[in-house]
């Protein structure tokens, strides 16, 4: 081990272990949750530019949202999230009028910021008026619900809401229980805006205007945050967990070694090499895994189709069959993970998704398509790999830029950190990456609204497009005939199939390790932890 990863290592695991030995940490152990990850929020707003997918968990407890999801338990006990129940959440009630046009919202009258300002229909309208104006990933989210224009939210009066809609859209109340429409104190928000920044953007990014049930307490970017439990919170039933803190350790080995110690409560988002030896104990280790199959997400191969060469489909195609999946599955992710290639020729055979691509490792064919499209001597290129995901990304670009190499095109690999790489993607530039996207709502047509249409939201980080492919998804979003609705959804898969810019690898598993007292984990689409409903026995 070089010297300074040595004297890292160490200095993380004595940290840990002198902050677990302090005595006001031992008194409040019940009610305080110590929770490991491998890199933290880069911003503690949701609609800032670039934040990333790990500072859902800021925004999420922090902020409340008009309505939220109910819960089911799965097959093995784990509790999930119900993406077919909308439940009130800063809402007491809501009503959908019976043409679809709106939604009446019924607000709470006893809730409050966490400055102690009450919450009115003026904030959640201001909040909503946000999300749709300040553009990028945000105000994509919104229209995927049909959500665009501040005109269609009206603050009725104090406690009533309503958002008027251009025509009914299956979308648009489960969009409003993700965690873009948060709840932002305007009065708060406004205070810091300036000519500029209308929005409070800038001020947003490090500062709280939030009302959810915590509270921010403190916050070292790329080192820890820290929540207390808002005890005034009226969303719902009071958390058990009166302080959580995240720590950022990005050394997989110290994040295990914490666990097995018992100074961490949790650890999100194992290594799938940790996961798979744990696993394999059957609960006779120290610590448990829970393991949740990531609703409609896929870790894929992307490739930039405005440049060349991946502007020719055989080239793409050609990538998808040199791609070694079955090492990928067995060395990279040891088997955490449900395979998508090695479909059936003629798929797709039915409307679900995700489903497996028909590619598999075939050298022969995949230099048959490369002289096809014209390169009989390969090519030099990049493969860009997200360091926040290295334990799986950096194994899965090895493999990757070695079967290349076997039919003439050389790759160097481009390492990004974790912070930066959604920046990275919305510059559509990197010919090859290595990514996932998971979409929040379940269903394949909103997946394909994000990550094929044309309207090239960030995650369609191919910079894809295709007019018929566009059609098939908007005619899909609205339609209501379920044999219509069937075909529109096996055509834009098949599409997708045969035109290669995206290629699956395997659908994620969400790992998460946790002592054998927490109870009341819950799997949420956005693959963070609700500390809601977590306590300590």
């Amino acid at each position: 081990m070089h010297r300074r990863v040595f004297l890292f290592a160490s200095s993380a695991m004595i940290a840990a272990a002198a902050f677990a030995a302090t005595p006001a940490f031992a008194q409040s152990r019940q009610e305080t949750l110590l929770v490991l990850v491998e890199n933290g929020p880069n911003s503690l707003d949701i609609h800032g530019v670039g934040t990333s997918f790990r500072s859902y968990v800021a925004a999420w407890n922090m902020y409340d949202r008009l309505v939220t999801f109910g819960r089911k338990a799965l097959p093995d006990g784990t509790m999930t999230y119900d993406y077919s129940k909308i439940e009130p959440e800063l809402a007491e009630s809501y009503s959908v009028a019976p043409d679809g046009a709106s939604i009446t919202f019924k607000l709470r009258k006893d809730a409050k910021f966490h400055d102690g300002t009450p919450v009115t229909a003026k904030d959640v309208k201001w909040s909503y008026d946000r999300a749709v104006s300040v553009g990028g990933f945000p105000t994509f989210q919104m229209a995927a619900g049909s959500l665009t224009k501040p005109e269609q939210f009206v603050a009725v009066d104090d406690y009533t809401f309503r958002v008027d809609l251009p025509k009914k859209d299956k979308l648009s109340l489960p969009d409003m229980a993700v965690v873009v429409p948060a709840i932002f104190n305007s009065t708060l928000a406004k205070k810091n805006a300036t000519e500029k920044d209308p929005w409070a953007m800038e001020w947003m990014k490090t500062n709280s205007a939030a009302g959810g049930a915590y509270k921010l307490d403190k916050w070292t970017p790329g080192q820890e945050i820290t929540f207390n439990r808002n005890d005034d919170w009226k969303g719902g039933p009071l958390p058990k967990i009166k302080r959580v803190i995240i720590r950022e350790v990005p050394s997989s080995g110290n994040r295990r070694a914490l666990m097995e110690r018992g100074d961490a409560d949790i650890s999100v988002d194992m290594p799938q090499k940790d996961a798979a030896e744990i696993l394999a104990e059957k609960g006779s280790g120290k610590y448990l895994v829970v393991g949740v199959p990531i609703e409609n997400s896929l870790k894929y191969i992307g490739m930039v189709t405005t440049q060349k060469p991946f502007d020719n489909v055989k080239v793409r195609q050609a990538v998808a069959h040199v791609v070694p999946y079955e090492q990928i599955y067995k060395s990279a992710i040891y088997g955490r993970g449900i395979p998508m290639a090695l479909g059936p020729a003629d798929a797709p055979k039915d409307a679900s998704w995700p489903q497996p691509f028909p590619y598999k490792t075939d050298l022969a064919k995949a230099k048959q398509l490369l002289t096809e499209a014209g390169y009989p001597d390969g090519f030099e290129t990049t493969i860009s790999i997200d360091l926040g995901d290295a334990t799986a990304s950096e194994p899965e670009a090895v493999l990757l830029q070695e079967a290349l190499g076997k039919i003439g095109i050389k790759a160097t690999i481009e390492k990004i950190p974790g912070a930066n790489f959604r920046n990275a993607m919305l510059q559509k530039n990197r010919p090859i990456h290595i990514a996932s996207f998971g979409g929040w709502l379940n269903f394949p047509d909103y997946y394909f609204f994000w990550g094929y249409h044309g309207q090239n939201a960030v995650f369609n980080t191919m910079a894809y497009k295709d007019a018929k492919m566009d059609a098939l998804i908007d005619a899909s979003r609205y339609e209501t005939d379920p044999a219509k609705y069937k075909g529109q959804v096996m055509g834009f898969i098949k599409q997708a199939m045969d035109e290669a810019p995206r290629i699956p690898l395997y659908q994620q598993i969400l790992d998460v390790g946790m002592q054998k007292n927490i109870k009341g984990y819950t799997y949420w689409f956005h693959r963070q932890l609700d500390f809601r409903q977590i306590e300590k026995l």
